[in-house]
């Protein structure tokens, strides 16, 4: 199999639609202050809205759409998903009180938990198996780059949004309104894009397996892989989703002064962890196999340990910044080859919905995050979201580790075969 224009197109057309339709997140995470002065609610219930909002709509959806998708047109359900994710989000801005909102953020989620899982389905029948690593950190890099586009274009949203306010709507509002109207161009290049065939791998279970049968039989390394990934994102999230609120409070920053740095953050970190973890890849693969990929994984979560301690005791912004990106940078390194450590665990028949339990059961890892941090805000440090945020982050990532470097361990036994496969 070789690469295709069409198939080049339709690899950078995903990454782009899925960083745009995430680029929500980072907007609201800098509009947090506000949205909490608008529905005055706490802490606690702002950790919810950012860890549990992406969960309960898009969770319930994901595995019935990816079911459909593993049967019939992705490109079709591809569509349907950036329409419905873009009507979710004038929903989310309109909204008139906190619960209505709520229901539109999880609605939101359909774009993680449904489009993201049916993205890493196509890949590996789009691009040819040796570049499969390469196009998946590709996509990876157009989402992150998308996605970090709403911290650091956040803030001019928000300028837009009070300048531009033909409704008489808070600014937060009209920015989240202006983000949605990226859901034209976003359908109307869509129609361009591939439909692949699934291509099926000489490894691949017989296309009746079912689900259950394929967890049943790989339950060992599924439990690693959901451990390893699922204790790493609740740092992530717990990081990602209230570090701007938290530097905010500690060193009375402006919101654009803070999402401006942290789309820079976020932009260098994701997309610059890439061409490491795929070098890294590259390189112990040789010796080790797939086993590389576990292994580089527990080796980074216990590299972002020390650095997340930074960030509650450094005195300047600046100084909270790069503990930040260190933290971010090897957390991003950690999970850069997670979806390709999936890949190589379902079968063809079964990715789609491999991916959308994947997303589900780590996002329901990753939901805790910010909601444990929020609650330990309220409760014990009175307000002090950033040491809140590092009690939860630390223990996870030790977790993480633990469970990576077993998954490595127990991948070892199969590595020379892998190699010279």
């Amino acid at each position: 199999m070789k690469w295709t224009l069409q198939g080049l197109f339709t690899v950078a057309f995903l990454g782009i639609t899925a960083g745009v339709q995430m680029s929500d997140m980072g907007l609201q995470a800098i509009s947090l202050s506000a949205i909490q002065k608008t529905f005055g609610v706490s802490d606690a219930t702002l950790g919810a809205l950012q860890g549990l909002a992406g969960v309960l709509v898009g969770s319930a959806l994901a595995v019935p759409l990816a079911r459909f998708a593993d049967r019939f047109s992705r490109k079709r359900v591809l569509l349907c998903l950036i329409l419905a994710s873009t009507a979710m989000m004038v929903l989310s801005a309109l909204a008139p009180n906190f619960p209505l909102f709520f229901i539109g953020r999880s609605a939101a989620g359909i774009t993680e938990f449904a489009m993201v899982p049916l993205v890493y389905s196509m890949i590996p029948d789009l691009a040819p198996e040796r570049h499969r690593v390469p196009a998946n950190l590709a996509f990876a890099a157009l989402m992150a780059a998308g996605a970090s586009g709403g911290f650091y274009f956040g803030g001019a949203l928000l300028s837009a949004g009070a300048a531009l306010n033909p409704l008489g709507i808070e600014p937060w509002r009209n920015a989240f309104l202006l983000l949605s109207l990226a859901g034209a161009p976003l359908l109307l290049l869509g129609a361009l894009a591939a439909d692949p065939p699934r291509r099926m791998a000489a490894s691949d279970f017989p296309p009746d397996t079912s689900l259950r049968s394929f967890l049943r039989q790989r339950r060992r390394a599924v439990a690693f892989f959901v451990g390893a990934a699922g204790c790493l994102v609740v740092a992530v999230q717990a990081f990602n989703q209230l570090i701007s609120l938290a530097l905010e409070r500690k060193f009375e920053a402006a919101p654009g002064q803070i999402g401006h740095a942290m789309g820079i953050i976020v932009l260098t970190t994701t997309v610059g962890c890439l061409p490491v973890a795929g070098l890294l890849d590259r390189v112990l693969a040789r010796r080790v196999g797939r086993a590389a990929r576990p292994l580089i994984m527990g080796v980074c979560a216990l590299a972002a340990a020390p650095a997340a301690l930074l960030p509650a005791t450094v005195g300047t912004l600046n100084h909270a910044f790069l503990a930040v990106g260190a933290t971010l940078f090897a957390t991003s390194t950690a999970n850069a080859l997670v979806p390709t450590m999936l890949q190589d665990l379902a079968p063809a028949t079964l990715r789609a919905r491999s991916f959308a339990i994947w997303s589900f059961v780590v996002s329901v890892f990753g939901a805790s995050g910010p909601l444990l941090a929020g609650t330990l805000s309220d409760r014990v440090f009175d307000g002090r979201l950033t040491d809140a945020i590092i009690c939860t982050a630390i223990p996870a990532l030790m977790i993480s580790a633990y469970c990576a470097l077993r998954s490595y361990s127990q991948g070892q036994s199969t590595a020379p075969t892998q190699c010279r496969a």
